[in-house]
């Protein structure tokens, strides 16, 4: 009787704990070309997943592209550390087009903006912390 009193007590602070070590990610994206086709977001949580394509992405969605900018947000995220990607899929054809020499013909973004002369950025570059409930940060698009 003893145990069933004690879990009744202290099972809600389970979920009041569990809740606290979780965050919502806002993300506002601007400096789009323009409303044309899909914005391709992806969250990442480690440097071996992190592309500008969304593969193997923790979080991952594609949305609409309003007055060159575009809000969205990832709800659940456990504290630590993170990267973000995007891409703008013009011509609606699902992926991101590149010349070839391998750099994209359609705008990118990631996370602290970061500008690459040469190749992809990186994770340990994009990373940012997650460690409070709400986190926002800021990307346009290169």
């Amino acid at each position: 009787m003893k145990v069933i009193i004690l879990l009744f007590l202290f099972y809600p602070l389970y979920f009041i704990f569990a809740n606290q070590l979780q965050s919502k990610l806002i993300i506002n994206i601007d400096k789009f070309n323009n409303d044309k086709g899909k914005a391709y977001v992806a969250v990442f949580n480690n440097g071996e997943a992190f592309s500008m394509n969304g593969e193997n992405a923790l979080k991952y969605g594609i949305f609409e592209i309003k007055n060159r900018k575009l809000g969205v947000e990832f709800n659940n995220l456990d504290y630590g550390k993170y990267a973000v990607s995007v891409f703008h899929d013009e011509n609606n054809d699902g992926k991101l087009n590149k010349n070839f020499l391998g750099i994209p013909k359609e705008s990118i973004g990631v996370s602290n903006n970061v500008k690459n002369k040469f190749g992809p950025p990186t994770f340990e570059q994009a990373k940012f912390n997650i460690n409070q409930s709400v986190i926002e940060i800021n990307i346009q698009m290169q």
